[in-house]
């Protein structure tokens, strides 16, 4: 066969062999490398990587480290939702929450961040089915922090502070869920949780200076109690008794070598799923409900609700702080719920300061009674910050007597000079004032905790309204109510508020720099998780009814903007927990305490109103028929009287008594009323003589 010869072209000149033979082989070595490169490694949290960036000692190494936990950050930050509170297709927040709990781990800015934007998180974010188990993970790495780190050491930090605020808010999250009935099937997350809660007693005496975080770790301890072991909390409710009854015949210092090996053995009731309240926290959620939706019911369901208000008690502590955060919530929004809120805040303090319950509360435990006031005090310097008008901000903080409370704090010379006063609201401060003049050395509890969380919160209060042009005012009032009590103050325990919350905001800011500045990113306050827990509760307690129903449904736009789509590592749960879809009962066993009553009151209201406007109908048409045959009669009246004094007048000017269609000479008689209602022509007109 013939065959061509491929003519060789020389693309590179004059060159020499040798050369070309190196030029050939490296064009080899490009044609036979690999030209598809390797995707770069996503960032992954994971135990080495937080262990070098703890351990590392090199500049490079440590930018480096930074550089990439600062992109952690950002994209936790954009999966938590931050700016757009939860909501948004680009939400994952059971992940979310995982990253920042790990990056919480690193040491430095990052550590601070993380636990800000955590708190932030569970702060705002609704309550989903694919939230519990990342909530028990969250709880136990905070209970294991609080136990065997942060409670060891010798000093308070600012990153302790707000590790302790992530536990209230899972805790509370976790209270929730058990009212629902949702925690069937989470035992052995109850189980991990119950050595750490033994352990929380021992903090206790660490945290007895800082009513801030005790009232927190009580909150947390009383609902451990609650969800980890509900047999025991029914029966027993000393706290002593509960240890008794798992530990017998062991002292305090026993139980905590022995948690470990016998949390397994402890005897508790199945978990149960029908959860009842109490009637001033349902009240409280029904008067949330009428808020929201603007019902006519809602005075008087705040005259049933303070009915009840004899129940914040011990024996619904943990159901009395929701009631002030559900309550709060509406009284950011309404004026006759700021009243009976702070009316339940004035009687609650006034009856545990009284002296017949100084005595009672010798023998008994009255830790449950400042918890609850202190929680009462958090929620109202909330609503004098994110109220939402500035009338509702005003009377939250100086009351419906602005001028004589303010007038009256500023101008007395000491603190300690004014003698004791009665309280007369129980807005921010009168209890100011009226704390200011009970404290002393041999004080109860209650008071110097109370005292301690108002200034504690006057502080965070004056933070948080920095850069605010619009509330410039309250600020300077805020401002000059801190200076004096800097100067007049000497109570080391109070003094320490001072320094607690001034540490936890990180640093101190100079009130004559520029408005500009502004607070760091750092949750200051519960500002959304009372809406949260009133709107899930509200689902739960006031299904609808018919036509008694208080709740409305979500618009389509809203429902849409809440769906997000759920990791792969959480799908596999959705067959395990159901949340806010409880088992339908038998129509006996359906507990359901007030709805059914309130709609047939509905039904019978309505229909005897309906009755009524019918009677009234009637009677407006009777009485409209009667004015028509009066006039009728008036008008015949007028007329006939009309027409005899035109033939008066004319009689007088022409002297004849003929009428005027009459002919002289004739006689007329006019016909009979028989013969008027005839149809014969012959029987009708006028007889001729």
């Amino acid at each position: 066969m013939p065959y061509t010869r491929v003519p060789i072209i020389n693309r590179f000149g004059i060159i020499s062999t040798s050369y070309h033979e190196e030029l050939l082989k490296h064009s080899a070595k490009n044609i036979t490398k690999n030209t598809i490169e390797k995707p770069k490694k996503a960032l992954l949290i994971t135990k080495e990587f937080i262990k070098k960036f703890n351990d590392s000692e090199n500049l490079e190494d440590e930018r480096l480290l930074q550089d990439q936990a600062r992109k952690m950050l950002f994209r936790c930050k954009r999966r938590l939702g931050l700016s757009s509170l939860g909501v948004g297709k680009h939400v994952d927040i059971p992940a979310a929450w995982i990253e920042a709990i790990y990056l919480a781990q690193c040491k430095g800015e990052i550590q601070e961040e993380a636990l800000n934007m955590l708190c932030a998180s569970l702060d705002h974010a609704s309550l989903h089915c694919s939230h519990l188990s990342t909530l028990f993970f969250i709880a136990e790495s905070v209970l294991y922090r609080i136990c065997c780190d942060a409670s060891q050491k010798s000093y308070l930090y600012s990153s302790e502070i707000k590790l302790i605020k992530i536990g209230f808010l899972t805790f509370l999250r976790l209270f929730v869920y058990h009212l629902y009935g949702n925690l069937e099937g989470f035992e052995t997350h109850l189980l991990r949780l119950q050595p750490y809660l033994f352990a929380l007693y021992f903090c206790e005496d660490t945290y007895s200076k800082y009513p801030n975080i005790l009232s927190i770790i009580s909150f947390m301890k009383m609902t451990g109690e609650v969800i980890c072991f509900p047999g025991i909390s029914e029966t027993h409710e000393d706290t002593d008794t509960k240890q008794d009854v798992i530990f017998p015949g062991m002292n305090r210092e026993e139980r905590g070598r022995k948690i470990e090996t016998e949390n397994e053995k402890v005897n508790s009731k199945p978990y149960s799923k029908r959860q009842e309240v109490s009637h001033l926290l349902w009240h409280c959620i029904v008067v949330w409900s009428c808020v929201q939706n603007q019902t006519t019911q809602l005075n008087e369901v705040l005259e049933h609700l303070l009915k009840h208000k004899k129940q914040l008690q011990k024996k619904f502590c943990l159901e009395s702080i929701l009631c002030f955060f559900i309550l709060g919530d509406a009284a950011k929004l309404n004026m006759s719920c700021l009243k009976i809120f702070m009316n339940l805040g004035k009687d609650f303090i006034l009856s545990c300061i009284s002296p017949q319950k100084q005595e009672e509360n010798k023998d008994d435990d009255p830790s449950w009674e400042w918890i609850i006031a202190y929680m009462y005090i958090t929620v109202l310097g909330d609503i004098c910050l994110h109220a939402t008008t500035s009338i509702l901000r005003k009377i939250a903080y100086t009351g419906f007597y602005e001028h004589e409370n303010t007038s009256k704090y500023l101008e007395r010379k000491n603190i300690k000079s004014m003698e004791p006063m009665e309280l007369k609201e129980a807005n921010f401060l009168d209890l100011l004032t009226y704390f200011s003049s009970q404290i002393s050395d041999n004080c109860c509890q209650l008071i110097w905790t109370v005292y301690y969380g108002l200034i504690y919160n006057l502080v965070k209060m004056i933070r948080e309204l920095y850069g605010d042009e619009k509330q410039d005012g309250l600020r300077n009032l805020l401002w000059k109510i801190l200076q004096r009590i800097k100067c007049d103050e000497k109570d080391v325990r109070i003094l320490t508020a001072l320094d607690v919350a001034e540490a936890e905001l990180n640093s101190t800011i100079n009130p004559f720099i520029g408005s500009t500045v502004k607070a760091p990113g750092n949750n200051i306050f519960f500002q959304y998780i009372g809406h949260k827990v009133a709107y899930v509760l509200s689902k739960l307690f006031l299904s609808p009814l018919g036509p008694s129903s208080l709740l409305l449904k979500r618009s389509e736009k809203e429902q849409k903007m809440m769906k997000y789509k759920l990791p792969k590592d959480f799908q596999m749960e959705k067959k395990v927990i159901r949340i806010f879809s409880r088992e339908r009962y038998p129509q006996k066993e359906l507990v359901r305490p007030y709805p059914d009553i309130i709609a047939r009151a509905d039904m019978a209201l309505k229909t005897l109103i309906d009755k009524q406007w019918e009677k009234e109908q009637l009677i407006r048409l009777k009485e409209e028929k009667k004015l028509l045959t009066q006039k009728k009669k008036q008008k015949r009246k007028e007329e006939l009287e009309h027409y005899q004094a035109m033939m008066k007048r004319r009689e007088e000017k022409i002297h004849k008594t003929t009428k005027p269609y009459e002919l002289p000479g004739l006689e007329y008689s006019e016909p009979m009323t028989s013969d008027r209602s005839s149809n014969d022509p012959n029987k009708q007109g006028t007889c001729i003589a």
